[in-house]
């Protein structure tokens, strides 16, 4: 008498009260060598009818996968297990066929256990033949569950030992689960837990790894390969010499019984067996160092984003649980980075159009180039002339004389050189933050046409250590232009030419704390731990305002955009959007904004801004030349920004700003910054501009706000 619907469990209850069948038959089925043992009279149907029904269900992991801005661009993938679940909508009908003649022929007949395949496995057993487990493909689908669901390492031994006790918990779930799910829910879920071996998780992952395709697009042939693997995915793995004759065999095992099925024909299962497949055995790329579109130069923005992804609280109390989330949580990441941007960066990084041969820069040299958008703060773009690569077998040598046989981080590194971190405090910016300077004097009320009297060298009342090539009459820190400009300049003249002595007087006018509070509004951040102790005190920082503290160009670029965002400043961040796995949004990445300068006082900032690069402030005041005078030609649109260089010309930096995107670009040597190089304006001036050219290619220019009469001249 065939069983139905509710009476299974009954039936199988009885199976296990009833002699043999008390225990005996099931744990001979499984494990003869407990037959005589079993599970005694005392695990009957008391126990039976006591064990849980409730399957607890966690989501087994999934790729996480990071897009460009458009929602298009794929640029990587993190996971722990390969595996995204698909619909079996998704799976083509072949594949599921073929999964149940290959684990399961009375799939579709039983009710969760098959006590006919416990009858015949008993029987098998008992005669010596190969052993047999006698479980379903829903037994299967419980045990694969239970084992991801523990919580406990305890919990994973109770789920995957080869115990009696463990076969028969797996048989009342698998009944009561039955209860609950249709065949096809089943199938689609055993589908997508099962391993497919080659770092498959899962029909998708198994049709991307074998034949670089989705499941819905599997062929009869492919189907009954991949079907055959679950039995053992390691041993019959066909991308390897080893495994491919076994997996064959398996292909026509799972032929023979489609045919016995009625899925196919015999002429269909022979073509199929005699087709040649093409084995892709190829592991989806996983993590940073293996971003998808290499032409970008994509990984140091993964890596950012990635860092950035650590420190969210949204996705768990530490940074442990956060990557967890991260690598098996099944996120469609949106990230900021624009392609357009990007790949101008990366272009340019690598080479700088019209720098000349004079001026190439040397292997261990980096240029370091961020993209931030205004009003947003999303980071379009990071790139440099590194590979994204801890693989460091053809590195040169470390140029810091403190790691002296060490390797260096060219050409391959996965250090943060672009956005800083614990290890990279950064790099002097130079001139470039002469502008905070300039925003805390127009917050005093001095405004642009405000004029000193620039000396060729001023003596400051900051104090200097008296052997300092800084100092003069005695311990006065005594700063110098790099021209002979001397007289009367206003703060357009000042920014446009760079004159030291002129912001050097501008800063102890309103006072260097506010220079530096104006910096950390703006976002610049102090982590080297000299700096920080410097900001903490910072009224006797003389030389502040001409950019001695370690930066980033990610730091800079942002200070910028917050001014030409009209003093709204945004936390950088790499997010456009989040969804997990069931296409709920996540709210974390979003802008975060505030307003740090008045808008005014920002206005004013930029229009002095436009006199170093070749632009015209709005009330023509900006003199003829400046420190990058050709680059408003170079970018053709409103722009503004500043040069930057430190003694000696240890780093070269430069940042330009439209009103929709801000770059800004440091050259040095990021193992040795106190390098005895000399790097040249040319080359970041250039990549900057064709950076912010490339980047807005296309975009409608738009005019920069003048800032009101009050704040140009007073009154």
């Amino acid at each position: 008498m065939r069983l139905r619907g509710n009476g299974v469990l009954s039936a199988v209850s009885s199976l296990l009260i009833c002699g043999l069948v008390a225990g005996v038959v099931v744990a001979a089925a499984l494990l003869p060598a407990l037959a005589v043992s079993g599970l005694a009279a005392k695990s009957g149907a008391d126990t039976f009818e006591g064990m849980p029904t409730d399957l607890d269900v966690l989501p087994s992991p999934q790729i996480s996968y990071i897009y460009a801005s458009d929602g298009r661009t794929l640029l990587a993938m993190m996971y722990d297990e390969n595996r995204r679940d698909v619909p079996i909508t998704d799976v083509a009908p072949v594949m599921a066929q073929a999964i149940v003649a290959a684990e399961d022929t009375r799939f579709y007949q039983h009710h969760g256990v098959d006590l006919k395949g416990v009858a015949r496995a008993f029987v098998n057993n008992q005669n010596g033949g190969d052993q047999q487990g006698a479980s379903t493909l829903t037994m299967q689908y419980v045990r694969q569950v239970s084992a991801y669901s523990a919580r406990t390492p305890q919990e994973v031994v109770e789920a995957t030992d080869k115990t009696p006790a463990r076969k028969v918990r797996e048989m009342k779930l698998a009944v009561a689960l039955e209860k609950k799910l249709s065949k096809e829910q089943i199938l689609e879920r055993y589908l997508n837990i099962s391993s497919f071996g080659h770092g498959a998780y899962g029909i998708f992952a198994a049709s991307q790894v074998y034949f670089g395709k989705d499941p819905k697009d599997l062929t009869l042939p492919e189907a009954a390969l991949i079907a055959g693997l679950v039995k053992a995915p390691t041993t019959n793995d066909p991308a390897t010499a080893e495994g491919l004759p076994r997996a064959l065999e398996r292909q026509k095992y799972v032929l023979a019984q489609m045919v016995t099925m009625g899925y196919i024909t015999r002429q269909q299962a022979d073509e199929a067996a005699a087709t040649e497949l093409t084995i892709v055995g190829r592991r989806t790329p996983e993590g940073c160092e293996a971003v998808q579109r290499a032409d970008l130069g994509a990984g140091f923005m993964c890596d950012y984003l990635r860092r950035w992804w650590l420190e969210q609280p949204a996705f768990g109390a530490d940074a442990y649980e956060r990557q967890n989330k991260l690598r098996s949580g099944g996120y469609t990441i949106v990230s900021s980075m624009s392609v357009q941007a990007q790949a101008a960066a990366f272009k340019y990084a690598q080479n700088q159009p019209g720098a000349g041969d004079s001026v190439k820069i040397g292997d261990s040299e980096a240029v370091m180039l961020a993209a931030i958008e205004p009003g947003t703060g999303r980071v379009q773009a990071l790139a440099t002339n590194r590979n994204f690569s801890n693989d460091q077998t053809d590195n040169g040598p470390s140029t810091n004389p403190a790691k002296k046989g060490q390797k260096g981080n060219y050409p391959n590194t996965t250090v943060p050189l672009i956005t800083g971190g614990p290890e990279v405090p950064g790099y002097q910016a130079g001139s470039s933050f002469k502008i905070f300077s300039a925003v805390a004097a127009l917050e005093a009320g001095l405004p642009l046409s405000h004029t000193e009297n620039v000396q060729k060298q001023f003596v400051s009342d900051y104090p200097v250590d008296p052997g300092s090539p800084t100092a003069c009459n005695g311990a006065h820190y005594c700063p110098k232009n790099s021209g002979d400009q001397a007289g009367d300049f206003n703060m357009w003249q000042s920014f446009g030419m760079s004159l030291n002595t002129y912001f050097v007087p501008l800063q102890q006018k309103v006072g260097a704390e506010k220079v530096v509070d104006v910096a950390q509004r703006l976002g610049i951040q102090f982590r080297s731990p000299n700096d920080a102790e410097l900001a903490a005190d910072a009224h006797l920082w003389g030389a502040f305002t001409l950019g001695v503290s370690d930066t980033t160009p990610l730091d800079l670029a942002n200070a910028y955009a917050t001014l030409a965002a009209d003093g709204k400043y945004c936390a950088p961040t790499p997010i456009v959007e989040i969804r997990d796995l069931d296409g709920n949004k996540i709210d974390a990445g979003s802008p975060q904004c505030k307003q740090v300068v008045d808008p005014d006082v920002a206005r004013a900032a930029v229009d002095m801004a436009r006199c170093p690069v070749g632009d015209q402030s709005a009330f023509n005041a900006c003199p003829a030349g400046g420190t990058a005078a050709g680059v408003h030609g170079q970018v053709d649109r409103p722009v503004a920004g500043k040069t930057g260089t430190t003694d000696s010309e240890k780093s070269a930096t430069f940042v330009v700003m439209a009103k929709q995107l801000a770059v800004a670009g440091i050259v040095t040597d990021p193992d040795n910054p106190q390098t005895d190089k000399t790097m040249s304006h040319p080359v970041i001036n250039n990549a900057v501009a064709y950076t912010l050219k490339g980047a807005l290619a296309g975009v409608p220019a738009v005019n920069f706000t003048a800032p009101s009469h009050a704040k140009a001249f007073g009154g």
